[in-house]
């Protein structure tokens, strides 16, 4: 019922391709099924909040209710949310008193976050990071939650170790990995003093075609530009299998907090993947610096393990990016900065 429509290696246009990102699979069906009460998004309005949604409406119970929070500078996506079934309400979650106003829900996925432009605001990075979860945890006391964070919060690891696990210890570079960090621990004794089971997702660069780390590296091959290969390499996973299994840890949230590595099984090689672009592409491809022996990486066994395996291989994304750039498909121009190494964003 829910497996991925046939598209072989060309996703045709932007309507396909949020189709296919907002496939659910029978697991999280299943898995919701198992847990009861209507959903809030906090901060549905990022890049992955609008996938997230639609999955999550097609996935669950019509009769239940799916809301969306976000400042809506766009009125178009609000509209595209109340065309999928999600409500959407306006709100700017940097204000204490604006959760007031906000409907009770027994499951919350929070997905509020500043990454890009850290350097230079790190005040509005810690308000956004480490403010803004105090607030949500207080006025959703009890609700089951499932709160977005980042690989980030792990040092540079040495690349065969296969990147640390998660019980292995943290250790942020930057202030945005370290207010990342603060969002955690800050849901985590709110977990303790209110009993609110949490699960925190530490996601490693999803992907789809209009932007990540696989559209930053086809693009740089198809236009001729040099690739940096210091941070020669990295995890990816596919935006739709981010999504499903985010999902379906609501039905593993806990007191302390389940922590769960969400990413693909791979760790791709730079210098690998930009040389296939280049096959594919019929495009020559230039290379600046050697790989560092050590990357900012992710073991996802636990998470594959009880959230489920990525439906869609590192490959046949790859697939999906080099077609959709090569036609000129729409991007966003939302560089990743994976290459950086000292944290600044």
């Amino acid at each position: 019922m829910h497996e991925h429509a046939t598209v072989g290696d060309s996703i045709p246009d932007v309507e396909a391709l949020e189709d296919l990102l907002s496939e659910p699979t029978e697991a999280l069906v299943a898995a919701l099924r198992r847990i009861e009460g209507d959903f809030l998004i906090l901060g549905v309005g990022g890049k992955m909040g609008p996938t997230l949604a639609r999955m999550l409406r097609r996935a669950t119970d019509p009769r239940r209710r799916v809301i969306g929070v976000s400042r809506f500078s766009e009125e178009a996506f609000r509209q595209r949310l109340d065309s999928w079934g999600v409500e959407a309400i306006r709100g700017d979650l940097m204000e204490p008193k604006a959760f007031a106003g906000l409907p009770d829900a027994a499951n919350v996925v929070y997905m509020v976050a500043q990454k890009f432009g850290t350097t230079g605001r790190a005040p509005a990075t810690w308000a956004a990071n480490a403010a803004v979860p105090a607030f949500a945890a207080t006025r959703f006391a009890g609700s089951r939650i499932v709160a977005f964070s980042t690989g980030n919060v792990y040092p540079l690891t040495p690349v065969a170790s296969g990147g640390p696990r998660e019980t292995d210890p943290v250790g942020p570079i930057g202030e945005y990995a370290w207010s990342a960090l603060a969002r955690e621990r800050l849901f985590e004794f709110f977990a303790a003093r209110h009993g609110s089971p949490t699960a925190l997702i530490r996601l490693n660069y999803a992907v789809e075609t209009r932007y990540g780390v696989l559209v930053d590296l086809a693009r740089l091959v198809w236009e001729g530009r040099t690739v940096d290969l210091t941070m020669g390499y990295v995890n990816v996973i596919w935006q739709a299998d981010a999504a499903a299994m985010a999902l379906r840890a609501l039905d593993h949230a806990a007191v302390p907090p389940a922590v769960f590595n969400v990413t693909g099984a791979e760790t791709l090689s730079v210098r690998k993947v930009c040389e296939t672009f280049a096959e594919w592409m019929d495009r020559p491809v230039r290379f600046a610096g050697e790989e560092a022996p050590d990357a900012l990486l992710s073991n996802s066994a636990l998470a594959r393990q009880t959230l489920g395996s990525p439906r869609v291989t590192a490959e046949q994304v790859m697939r999906w990016v080099a077609d959709w750039v090569m036609r000129g498909q729409e991007v966003f121009d939302r560089p990743t900065h994976f290459e950086a190494r000292d944290g600044r964003f």
